[in-house]
């Protein structure tokens, strides 16, 4: 079985909400997706297919390529068909594997008992095959096999990715209560953002926003950053595919002098936080900082650029009132100093959102964690809207 070669289902997974945007990244690779679903995006490919993905994409979690679909109506019969499987034709005999796991089946009350169900026949297999066998655990900086099983029906996929992409591998320091770097691109992909005009981002926190700004302007791609993925420790593993793949990455990276990004942040630790993290994913001199209050920011005159917000949304009693006042001021300086750009709010709290005083031309849906959020978009008018 020459896996490398082999065409299967690539199911490519995102947080919730964010499938629109990561079907624009694989689009734009080439790729004709089969299915869209709210967490992720099909479609037909290799594992070569998969090493690019997994160097693009600014906005999955994992990609997942599908080796076999059986149905299995318990453990037992789970166990007999992957007992079955030429294991030894994925996994090294010296390597090392873990085991993740999808489930919904009436006989399975924990999902740990069916990835250990998976564990064994991958060991015996390889015990009556080689009389040896690879070692497992929690770790997914080697091979991943993932298990997804819903009542009878199950399915067995190569966990390409192995630790997730959401996270983009900058933020050594992630700061308070910081955007997930997957998110924060799909806000930026979602915007009218030109991504050559001015890109303004108080309030900046851990600077993730303002980071990802520098990355999506430049094409830096989230693949220059990391090293390590799942793919690369599989039978046959396809170096010199990788290694071309990586040298495509680094040479569409393009400079773009006259951008300007500006990010501030009234306590001195976010904007030392940021710019550590800046500088770990090679954007620090692109992004102009300031430690200041968010209306004292300098916004560039004459420009049509972005401002773009990620305040906090307050989740509990007194702070909220706190924060109303903060969003009335929010929506002031919007008002009153941004005019000519286009501003955005990115907030998960609804009512909050209605001290901006702004109406926003544009509501997009999105999610952080299990909260329900939104990207608010304004038309910030230089005079009337007619001119």
């Amino acid at each position: 079985m020459q896996i490398f070669e082999t065409i299967s289902r690539i199911i490519i997974t995102c947080s919730n909400r964010l499938s629109p945007f990561l079907q624009m990244e694989v689009e734009a690779l080439g790729f004709k997706p089969e299915r869209i679903f709210k967490t992720g995006v099909e479609l037909k490919g290799n594992l070569h297919d998969c090493i690019k993905l997994n160097l693009n994409l600014r906005c999955a979690s994992q990609v997942l390529f599908s080796v076999k679909e059986f149905t299995a109506v318990n453990a037992d019969a789970l166990y007999k068909t992957l007992l079955d499987f030429e294991w030894e034709n994925i996994i090294p005999a010296e390597g090392y594997f873990s085991i993740t796991s999808n489930v919904d089946n009436e006989t399975i009350t924990n999902n740990l008992f069916a990835n250990v169900k998976v564990k064994d026949a991958i060991v015996d297999r390889f015990r009556n095959k080689t009389g040896q066998r690879p070692n497992s655990g929690p770790e997914l900086n080697k091979t991943v096999i993932h298990l997804y099983w819903k009542e009878a029906i199950a399915e067995l996929f190569i966990d390409t990715s192995g630790e997730t992409l959401s996270k983009h591998g900058y933020r050594k320091i992630p700061g308070k209560a910081p955007m997930l770097e997957s998110l924060a691109a799909a806000t930026l992909l979602a915007s009218r953002w030109d991504r050559k005009s001015a890109f303004i981002n108080p309030m900046c926190g851990s600077g993730t926003v303002a980071i990802e700004a520098a990355l999506l302007a430049t094409k830096r791609k989230p693949g220059l950053l990391r090293h390590n993925y799942a793919f690369m420790h599989l039978v046959n593993y396809a170096e010199q595919f990788y290694l071309n793949e990586f040298k495509i990455v680094e040479e569409q990276v393009t400079d773009v002098p006259e951008l300007k990004i500006i990010a501030t942040d009234i306590t001195e630790d976010a904007v030392n936080i940021s710019k550590i993290n800046a500088g770990i994913a090679g954007v620090e001199e692109m992004i102009e900082f300031a430690v200041c209050d968010f209306e004292e920011t300098q916004l560039m005159e004459n420009e049509n650029g972005v401002v773009y917000f990620n305040p906090e949304y307050g989740d509990r009693l007194g702070v909220e009132a706190e924060l109303e006042i903060t969003y009335k001021r929010i929506g002031d300086f919007l008002k009153k100093k941004c005019k000519g750009y286009t501003g955005y709010i990115f907030t998960g709290n609804l009512e909050l959102a209605k001290k901006i005083g702004l109406k926003p031309k544009r509501r997009i849906e999105f999610y952080t964690s299990k909260i329900d959020c939104r990207l608010l978009e304004y038309e910030l008018y230089d005079g009337s809207r007619e001119k």
